[in-house]
């Protein structure tokens, strides 16, 4: 899409990575909202109070929270972008960093990679219910999404090549890139949980963890917390070219879905192409 494509250039010729920043790295629903208040809790829980009925993730919605670095709410940051953010900060992007960055993410002290995947069946579900829910004429058959997916078609480049950048960065540099699977934190939130916070420099404690932090933050950050707060039932968040109603980036939160949507032949033919590109990689779904 046209903002999209200019938002990219913008970055890729301004957007300069801090030693100290955290960026959560996603591909379109693949646990973005989920992982942003995950990150926010964790790394804010010294001055904020999981018992403080103004905690932030329980009156502003995750995304106000953790801005884009190609889609900052201007409502937040005006006319500015992140770079007047102060550090520390925590960012997100869908962008393929390491290949629109390749010397800023390269060069010196470089900045945390927090890389969130997901199944490449529930992730194509779950972008195509997203789109028919912001867009109340996208009326694109499944089938037709299918065959674009496989073919590499998405706005932030084949959905196998963007798992791959992050993938090879994070063998060859596991302290500074860490890859996660969204279901393995459906499977065991808290232990990803902890996992998160030690990459993040902030591990929990012997007190904290015999108070139960790591479950406490596992909860806030719940699907079934965050779903039932009125700030994530009403307003939305605008990126500024386009405005999405809060409720949207929620639906289901759960795996294995699309095999409600797709059908076993559907699945088998993209599970084909996934394992053929990744072939040798050392990754698999």
């Amino acid at each position: 899409m046209p903002h999209i494509l200019k938002e990219t250039l913008r970055v890729q010729g301004t957007f300069r990575p801090r030693a100290d920043d955290t960026i959560l790295v996603t591909q379109p629903k693949c646990g973005t909202t989920w992982l942003k208040a995950l990150a926010f809790a964790i790394t804010n829980r010294a001055r904020l109070s999981f018992a403080d009925a103004d905690h932030p993730l329980l009156t502003r919605h995750p995304q106000h929270l953790v801005q884009f670095i190609e889609m900052p709410d201007p409502h937040i940051l005006g006319h500015a972008h992140v770079d007047t953010l102060p550090s520390p900060r925590l960012l997100a992007t869908h962008l393929p960093l390491f290949s629109l960055l390749p010397r800023e993410m390269s060069s010196g002290d470089r900045c945390r990679i927090v890389y969130l995947c997901r199944d490449p069946k529930d992730a194509l579900v779950s972008r195509w219910h997203f789109e028919r829910k912001v867009d109340g004429g996208h009326h694109m058959e499944l089938e037709e999404a299918l065959a674009m997916f496989c073919e590499g078609v998405s706005e932030c480049g084949p959905f196998w090549d963007h798992c791959l950048e992050y993938w090879k960065e994070s063998l060859a540099r596991p302290d500074k890139v860490v890859f996660l699977k969204y279901e393995e934190i459906v499977a065991d939130p808290v232990r990803a949980v902890r996992k998160l916070a030690g990459f993040l420099g902030a591990p929990f404690s012997e007190e904290e963890e015999s108070s139960g932090v790591p479950q406490a933050v596992v909860r806030l950050c719940s699907f079934e917390t965050l779903t039932g707060l009125p700030v994530n039932q009403a307003g939305g968040v605008d990126h500024g070219h386009f405005y999405m109603p809060n409720s949207a980036f929620f639906r289901k939160g759960v795996t294995g879905d699309w095999a409600n949507h797709m059908s076993r032949e559907m699945g088998e033919k993209l599970d084909l192409v996934v394992r053929e590109k990744l072939q040798g990689s050392g990754l698999s779904f």
